[in-house]
């Protein structure tokens, strides 16, 4: 498994084999607080997060992935795209159906092809124990690994009116937002001003520290994922300010489309990352 987020409802990423309920290896030696740690942790926390640990033969995973001993991995994991529960056209207004498509069928899809692209040479370039070549592939791995694995989130915190888009969280989500941040207004505003500031880009989180049990708002740049601004980081809800996300509609307005985006987001799921990470 390579990500956590969480919740009963949760579908898994879909695989060619079998990929559960996604999370990050914990086991990574790193300050407990998100902010003291470097890019180099960073960077490695996040590949060891998005390579599939069967890729990985247990020598290269002990040694480091440009160690010098290499062992045939034992098979590979290649990923698909998963489908949305909703249709293309479902989040109208806020987000037409021809962003939905192309942001999916194109964007998406590129990320999963070049991810799988990236860990079949890396399995390759480990089996011939080639360490240089292995350094060279860990920005690909995280750049597309991570945009697979950020998406697979995004759909999955968009939902319709009609089906509780935008209804706001309630019971511990709820409240957790009110004692940190005032309301879940608060929230929205801190949020919104945070991805409209966002040079270039990149994603906007809220997230919980599952040790601290406490509400966090981050941004990464690129397709970072949030565990790269902390392990013990769990998001439950990201949204995408690259400008495929919004473009097409909101030209370059992001401020307007962080503003309607809220009408279509599904607290419901976030709710139940919430809830199983700090259970009562």
């Amino acid at each position: 498994p390579i990500w956590r987020t969480g919740g009963p409802s949760q579908q898994p990423l879909t695989l060619h084999h079998s990929l559960h309920k996604p999370t990050f290896p914990l086991s990574l030696s790193s300050p407990s607080h998100h902010r003291a740690l470097t890019e180099p942790t960073r960077t490695k926390m996040a590949l060891r997060a998005l390579i599939p640990r069967n890729t990985l033969p247990s020598a290269a995973i002990k040694q480091g992935y440009g160690g010098l001993g290499f062992v045939q991995s034992r098979s590979l994991q290649t990923f698909t795209l998963p489908d949305l529960p909703y249709d293309y056209g479902a989040l109208e207004p806020a987000i037409s159906g021809e962003i939905m498509q192309l942001h999916h069928q194109k964007h998406h899809q590129t990320y999963v092809t070049n991810y799988n692209k990236a860990l079949e040479q890396l399995d390759d370039a480990m089996s011939k124990g080639d360490a240089s070549s292995v350094v060279k592939l860990q920005s690909a791995i995280k750049f597309n690994g991570g945009g697979h694995v950020n998406h697979s989130i995004f759909w999955k915190n968009l939902a319709p009116i009609k089906e509780g888009g935008g209804e706001p969280p309630k019971s511990s989500l709820g409240w957790a937002i009110d004692s940190n941040f005032g309301s879940v207004e608060s929230l929205i505003q801190k949020m919104n001003a945070e991805g409209a500031a966002l040079q270039g880009s990149g994603w906007v989180w809220l997230g919980v520290d599952k040790e601290l049990k406490k509400l966090v708002v981050e941004t990464t740049a690129n397709q970072d994922p949030l565990v790269t601004k902390g392990p013990n980081l769990v998001p439950l809800l990201g949204i995408d300010v690259w400008e495929h996300a919004y473009y097409l509609q909101y030209k370059n307005v992001r401020p307007d489309y962080l503003k309607n985006i809220w009408k279509v987001v599904n607290w419901k799921y976030a709710s139940e990352v919430y809830e199983k990470e700090c259970p009562k």
